[in-house]
């Protein structure tokens, strides 16, 4: 069973070697510190594992089997902030092989590829609490000789380094606090945000994998290809964080795909359909699948507000237990069914394609033409299509013909607001207004959408309760609820529309 722990510490590197070795300065004049508490040295043995070309140490991850300590076993560390020196870290325990638990928080980067030790590091820790009123810990120092060792035996190198890391819970400035009694002793901060990024590079293991800074985008296709490279990224770099079922992940990988998808519609005159319709038909399937959980997140989160909202004394029979076992039995299966799609090969064949897209992105003549004339003309092609579906739904009767037009409409808004999104690195300020109005109605028509959805749940757990013999009253009081929250939006929609109608974009 693998457990998190969020990491947040600082490294130094130790002045330049001489006859003595690194020694700690009193860190009994940092204020909050009563006690220094030494707890003596310890021997580990770590084995760091990547790929051949590294594409976890390009993305800034590790993952290690390391032996002594309190902590042996295997560790991956997942940025958070590195420039705050905040990591996750997810251990398991001590095994020969790498634990399934963690090889499936990095499948989007290894794919289909082997994970093998790429650098030994050997490291002396001599290891120091700080406390501080009533003994409580606020941080943990340790000074670390070390030597990494490259698996071949070729090439090793050596350093000390002081790592200041804050207790759980602790204040973040207090590391601030540290940091001027060890620069005053010498100590600089490292170079190197890890020991194995380090290790890498002394001993010429490093592969020639760092990202690169990609060119200023200058024509109309520079810019839907960055776009279109950020969402990949954000598909990739989310992939962890929903198998870790982090709030809201489900969401943001679905919004990545649905913009993926919209800028292939948006940007068809300027990039080869003949590649991108096999992707979105690929990407309308992953957000399919994925929309099985965040949809039952979505709507137990609403039914859940409502139930609260709700007057005790109207709350008859057992409606929260019963809105208990309608959203755990959704839970557990969509649950299960999330992971098994980003285990499957037909989720790792999208991510390649997508690389190969944008490693030969099949862009056609009309991509180099002025970024802001091309995407400020596409954008609005989106909010003329969303003006006639807006139009549609305003000229029907309220019922489910008007509920269909106002969903279409919904998903027009959305991509009338990723295109104006899309289009701020080229026009700025004016294309941020766009997408504003743009949200506004996207988020009006969802609302919408929302309550459709609910009435529909609501219908159904009003039969279970009613099966059970329990009173249905309550869920006929919240489906009445949502029947009049849709009403307000169908008559809050004209406004709303009348200032999206007058957004406007130029190249000037």
């Amino acid at each position: 069973m693998a457990e998190t722990k969020r990491e947040i510490e600082r490294k130094y590197d130790a002045p330049s070697p001489t006859d003595t070795p690194f020694r700690l300065p009193d860190l009994h004049k940092v204020p909050g510190v009563e006690e220094i508490i030494a707890k003596g040295v310890v021997e580990l043995d770590a084995v760091y594992y990547d790929t051949a070309d590294q594409r976890l140490a390009a993305d800034n991850i590790t993952l290690r089997r390391r032996t002594g300590g309190d902590d042996a076993g295997w560790h991956l560390k997942l940025p958070v902030s590195l420039s705050e020196g905040i990591r996750d870290e997810i251990r398991a325990p001590l095994s020969d092989d790498i634990p399934r638990s963690l090889a499936g928080l990095v499948r989007s980067r290894v794919r289909d590829d082997r994970l093998t030790p790429v650098i030994r590091l050997l490291s002396s820790r001599d290891v120091s609490h700080l406390t501080g009123a009533g003994g409580t810990l606020l941080a943990e120092v340790s000074v670390d000789a070390v030597r990494a060792e490259r698996p071949d035996g070729r090439a090793a190198t050596t350093w000390t380094e002081i790592e200041v890391e804050l207790a759980d819970d602790g204040d973040p400035a207090f590391l601030g606090k540290v940091e001027k009694r060890l620069r005053k002793a010498g100590a600089d901060r490292s170079a190197s945000h890890s020991k194995l990024a380090r290790a890498l590079e002394e001993t010429g293991v490093r592969a020639d994998r760092d990202k690169q800074t990609a060119p200023e985008p200058r024509t109309a296709g520079d810019h839907v290809i960055a776009h279109l490279r950020a969402q990949r990224d954000a598909l990739v770099e989310l992939d962890p964080a929903v198998r870790r079922d982090l709030p809201d992940s489900v969401h943001q990988m679905r919004v990545a795909a649905r913009r993926t998808r919209s800028a292939f519609k948006t940007y068809k005159k300027l990039l080869d359909p003949a590649v991108t319709e096999p992707l979105a038909e690929e990407l309308k399937w992953l957000g399919t699948e994925l929309g099985i959980d965040r949809d039952r997140e979505v709507l137990t989160e609403r039914l859940t507000a409502r139930i609260d909202a709700v007057p005790r004394t109207l709350l008859l029979g057992p409606v929260r237990g019963r809105l208990r076992i309608w959203a755990v039995a959704r839970r557990q299966g969509s649950r299960r069914h999330t992971v098994a799609v980003l285990d499957g090969k037909r989720y790792l064949a999208l991510l390649d394609a997508l690389d190969a897209f944008l490693a030969a992105p099949p862009l056609t003549a009309k991509a180099d033409g002025p970024a802001a004339e091309v995407l400020a003309k596409a954008a609005l092609k989106d909010h003329a299509r969303l003006a006639t579906r807006v139009e549609h739904a305003l000229s029907l009767p309220p019922g489910t013909d008007r509920d269909v037009a106002m969903h279409e409409a919904r998903k027009a808004a959305k991509r009338a607001r990723y295109a104006g999104e899309a289009a701020v690195p080229a026009l700025g300020k004016q294309a941020k207004k766009f997408a504003k109005r743009m949200k506004k109605v996207q988020s009006l028509l969802g609302d919408h959408q929302d309550s459709v959805v609910a009435r529909e749940a609501l219908r159904h757990i009003a039969i279970q309760a009613h099966a059970a013999g329990e009173t249905a009253f309550t869920w006929g009081l919240l489906y009445g609820q949502e029947q009049a929250a849709a009403a307000d939006r169908e008559r809050e929609l004209p406004g709303v529309w009348e200032s999206a109608a007058e957004a406007g974009l130029s190249a000037g």
